[in-house]
């Protein structure tokens, strides 16, 4: 089964989204918005960058644990992963975002 976006908005009115995969794992979050537009467009830019390998920042938390960003083009980070108790289950999560990421399923959360 294919992954999806799921989108939502907050009791203040501000709109983000998750990527989850075929299992329905959230492996990727967004930033909160402004605007269900804005939202759309990160979804977008998700869609565009995930599949490239340059577009990953591996980091590691002060905890010992690893995440990595999702970054676009212009160097903005368009969305974060969840904490990996190791570098092995980061790079599984990057995977999945580039096989899950250009997914045109949208959901309304």
């Amino acid at each position: 089964m294919a992954g999806w976006y799921e989108l939502s908005s907050n009791d203040k009115g501000k709109f983000s989204f998750v990527l989850k995969a075929g299992n329905g794992e959230v492996i990727l979050r967004s930033e909160q918005y402004d605007t269900l537009a804005a939202a759309e467009n990160g979804i977008k830019s998700v869609q565009t960058n995930s599949p490239q390998e340059a577009r990953y920042e591996r980091k590691d938390a002060s905890d010992g644990r690893c995440y990595f960003n999702l970054k676009a083009g212009n160097h903005q980070v368009i969305g974060t992963s969840q904490l990996y108790k190791d570098a092995a289950g980061r790079d599984n999560g990057i995977q999945s975002v580039q096989t899950n990421g250009p997914s045109t399923t949208v959901k309304k959360a």
